[in-house]
């Protein structure tokens, strides 16, 4: 079975919208894009490109494709994401879009959920979900999501997109990798981990058959 990876960039309070520019997404009258590129350097950019490092196919919005068919088709070849992301095989779910530009891409017909579904269950690459805000929400309300790759930034944005909204299922994941930037971007990688697991810091509270063996036991050391 394939694995789907969910790769982020947020904020401390938990935003996503926008991080690259702030022509990207200013939907909802968000008016702080572009948050991440002061805190970009080598060091984290070298942190990025390690999820190159195995084979992947994107899983993608269609808000997020249009930005991505509109830029890394024509980026520089130096930088390390465009020979991947030209050449990886694109899935894209989307309503509206009937044709697709950018090569070697599929769009998502029908139910999003059963159809990733399926595709998970195929033999191939792991599917990698960047940006789009919209399908995540979908593909963790579904449970579909097993790893999730986070690159937390030190700022607070009050506002916009998150990435952990309302319909998220309750789930647990299990750090396996984590660094920090020399500017105090977090890196992390979790894996699915089963369900959330409860406890309590309180005293426990004894039963009545409990509280009345007690009784009896000191009754007979009198």
């Amino acid at each position: 079975m394939r694995k789907l990876v969910v790769l982020s960039f947020i904020s401390l309070d938990g935003v996503m919208q926008a991080p690259g520019g702030p022509d990207e997404d200013p939907s909802g009258g968000f008016s702080l894009g572009g948050w991440t590129a002061p805190y970009f350097d080598d060091d984290l950019g070298d942190m990025a490109k390690k999820q190159l490092d195995t084979p992947f196919s994107l899983l993608l919005g269609r808000r997020t494709y249009e930005i991505f068919a509109a830029y890394w088709p024509y980026a520089d070849a130096k930088n390390p994401f465009t020979g991947p992301f030209n050449s990886a095989k694109k899935y894209v779910a989307s309503r509206t879009l009937r044709s697709l530009g950018w090569s070697n891409a599929e769009l998502i017909k029908g139910d999003v959920a059963k159809e990733v579904k399926k595709l998970k269950e195929q033999a191939g690459p792991e599917l990698h979900v960047y940006g789009s805000g919209n399908l995540i929400q979908t593909l963790m309300k579904h449970d579909l999501v097993d790893e999730i790759r986070l690159k937390i930034f030190p700022i607070t944005l009050g506002k916009g997109k998150r990435l952990f909204a309302e319909g998220a299922l309750p789930a647990g994941f299990h750090l396996i990798e984590s660094g920090i930037s020399p500017k105090g971007v977090i890196v992390t990688d979790y894996v699915r981990a089963g369900g959330v697991k409860t406890g309590s810091f309180g005293q426990e509270v004894p039963s009545e058959a409990e509280r009345s063996r007690r009784e009896k036991l000191k009754k007979e050391a009198a």
